[in-house]
């Protein structure tokens, strides 16, 4: 079972920056894929980044490339998402999720087995 504790949600204006934090067990396996999700009222949710627990190569939707960066640090057992230049349209609550292997896609809710209780993010 893997534990997900997220921080970090607020209010900032458009332009403004955040820092989420994904808080994880510590022996989560380095094999599992760690995402950030999130959901604005009345729209389905969606994937927004992911990485592996080991690091290595980070994937991003669209709409929030180049403004969005995931890392992770394994001595604190955290990931984390670095949200700059944010959009009114970047507010939603955000989730912190993660799976083991799959053959799903990383923006495919149902390769996530466990989930965080989420944070708000609003930009105005």
């Amino acid at each position: 079972h893997v534990q997900l504790v997220e921080s970090g949600g607020g209010s900032v204006q458009a332009g403004g920056s955040l820092r989420l934090s994904c808080a994880f067990d510590a022996y989560t396996p380095a094999n599992v894929r760690m995402a950030w999700f999130r959901q604005a009222p009345g729209m389905e949710r969606e994937g927004v980044a992911s990485i592996y627990v080991r690091g290595g190569r980070t994937v991003y939707t669209d709409s929030v490339k180049g403004r969005f960066s995931i890392s992770r640090d394994s001595a604190k057992n955290t990931v984390y998402l670095q949200m700059n230049s944010l959009k009114p349209e970047d507010t939603a609550m955000y989730y912190c999720a993660a799976g083991g292997p799959s053959t799903r896609s990383w923006v495919d809710m149902r390769r996530y087995n466990y989930w965080g209780q989420g944070t708000q993010v609003t930009v105005s």
